[in-house]
């Protein structure tokens, strides 16, 4: 795959970035320098390679997956300016 310069500024478009008409031709080629490194990483064999998420064996902290109120709605609600019921009170905003 390949960028062209109406890539390169599309791109630097999309991300917010200012890029000059003399940085467009260096920026097109360390792009196209990127794209190539990985379309060089699809040739690598990865049979029977198991994916991961960290190149340390790691297990995940698991805890028990239940519903509570969190037990803090006296501590949410001392700082409201309003409350009723164990509720926020809010404004009418739609009439």
């Amino acid at each position: 795959m390949s960028v062209d310069l109406a890539t390169v500024r599309r791109i630097a478009h999309l991300s917010r970035i200012s890029v000059s008409e003399d940085e467009a031709p260096h920026l097109q080629n360390e792009l196209n320098a990127i794209l190539g490194f990985v379309e060089e990483l699809n040739s690598v064999d990865v049979t029977g390679v198991e994916p991961m998420t960290s190149v340390l064996p790691m297990r995940m902290k698991k805890r028990v997956d239940e519903i509570t109120d969190g037990y803090i709605q006296q501590k949410v609600l001392a700082n409201a300016p309003a409350r009723e019921d164990g509720f926020f009170v809010v404004p009418k905003v739609i009439e």
